[in-house]
C-alpha cells in the first residue's frame, strides 16, 4: 500500500510553496513600508489599495484550493523485484568422503545369471615322452593269448585225466563244455584233433558206451550236410558211403533247418539244429611209432 506524498518534490506541493512565500513577503513588505510612512495614513490611492486586496485574496484562494485538493499516492520506485534467472553455475569440487556407515543386512540369493561366453584357449601343451607303447602292447596281447590258451588246455587236461577212451587207431575225449556245433569243430581243432566220425561199428559203440557212462543223454559227432541239404558227409569230407547209425525215421528235416548231428547215449544218430549248444567228442588219430 502506498503513502501520502507530503514532500516538495511534487509540483502541487511547490507551487503551493511558492505562492506562500509570495504572499508572506508580500505582507512583509507592506507592513515594514506603512510603518517606515507612519502607519496606515500615508496617501495611498484607494483604487490601488483595494486592487491589491483584491488580488491577494485571490492568491490565497488559490493556495487554500490547492491544498485542499487530495493529495495524490505516491508509491515508492525503487520497489525490488525479481529479476531474470540467472545462468547455472559451474559443478563444484567433490567433498570429503563421509564416514563408513554400519554393515546392512545380507540380502536373498539372486538368480543364477546368464552362461558366461567361452573362455580363450589355453596355451600348447609341453611335448610328452616318446614312448614305444605299439610294441608293449602287442607283448600284453599275445601274453594275455597265451594265459587263455593255458587255461583252456589246463580244463582240456583234467577232462581228459577224468576219462577218455581210445582204439588201436585212436583216442577219443568227451569234452563237458556245451558248445554249439561250430564252436565244437574249432575247440576240436586247435588242439590237433577233429570232432569224432564213427566210420564204422566198433568205433560207434565206444562212443555210445563213453557217452551212456558218463551220465549225458546226447553229443555232437562229426556229421553234417551244411554244403548241400540231404547229403550228409563226415567232417572230412567223406560220404556216409558204408556206415551210418540213423534213429528210426530220421534224419527228417521238414523246415530245412536240421543240417547237424547228434549222437543219443543208445548211439543211434539224429538231425539237429546246429545252433544247439551241447557236449561233443573229439577224436584224436595216434602218432605211429
Amino acid at each position: 500500500m502506498c503513502a501520502p506524498d507530503t514532500s516538495l518534490s511534487s509540483p502541487k506541493q511547490k507551487v503551493l510553496f511558492k505562492i506562500k512565500l509570495f504572499v508572506w513577503l508580500f505582507w512583509a513588505t507592506l507592513f515594514g513600508r506603512t510603518r517606515a510612512m507612519g502607519g496606515f495614513g500615508a496617501p495611498l490611492r484607494r483604487n490601488q489599495f483595494i486592487l491589491l486586496v483584491f488580488f491577494l485574496l485571490q492568491i490565497q484562494s488559490l493556495g487554500l484550493d490547492i491544498d485542499s485538493r487530495p493529495t495524490a499516492e505516491v508509491c515508492a520506485t525503487h520497489t525490488i523485484s525479481p529479476g531474470p534467472k540467472g545462468i547455472k553455475g559451474e559443478l563444484g569440487d567433490v567433498g570429503d568422503q563421509g564416514n563408513i556407515g554400519k554393515t546392512g543386512p545380507i540380502g536373498k540369493k539372486g538368480d543364477k545369471g546368464e552362461k558366461g561366453l567361452p573362455g580363450i584357449p589355453g596355451g600348447k601343451g609341453k611335448a610328452g615322452t616318446v614312448c614305444d607303447c605299439g610294441r608293449y602292447r602287442k607283448v600284453v596281447g599275445q601274453l594275455d593269448i597265451s594265459v587263455a590258451r593255458l587255461k583252456t588246455s589246463m580244463k582240456f587236461v583234467k577232462n581228459v585225466i577224468a576219462g577218455i577212451r581210445e582204439t588201436e587207431e585212436k583216442f577219443y575225449y568227451l569234452v563237458q563244455e556245451e558248445k554249439n556245433y561250430r564252436e565244437s569243430l574249432t575247440h576240436c581243432r586247435i588242439r590237433g584233433g577233429m570232432l569224432a566220425m564213427p566210420k564204422d561199428e566198433a568205433a560207434n559203440t565206444l562212443i555210445a558206451d563213453y557217452v551212456a557212462k558218463s551220465g549225458f543223454f546226447r553229443v555232437f559227432i562229426g556229421v553234417n550236410d551244411l554244403e548241400r541239404e540231404g547229403q550228409y558227409v563226415f567232417t572230412d569230407n567223406t560220404p556216409l558211403q558204408n556206415y551210418s547209425n540213423w534213429k528210426e525215421g530220421e534224419p527228417s528235416d521238414p523246415y530245412g533247418h536240421e543240417d547237424c548231428v547228434e549222437m543219443l547215449s543208445s548211439g543211434r544218430w539224429n538231425d539237429t539244429e546246429c545252433h544247439l549248444t551241447m557236449y561233443f567228442v573229439c577224436e584224436f588219430v595216434k602218432k605211429k611209432k
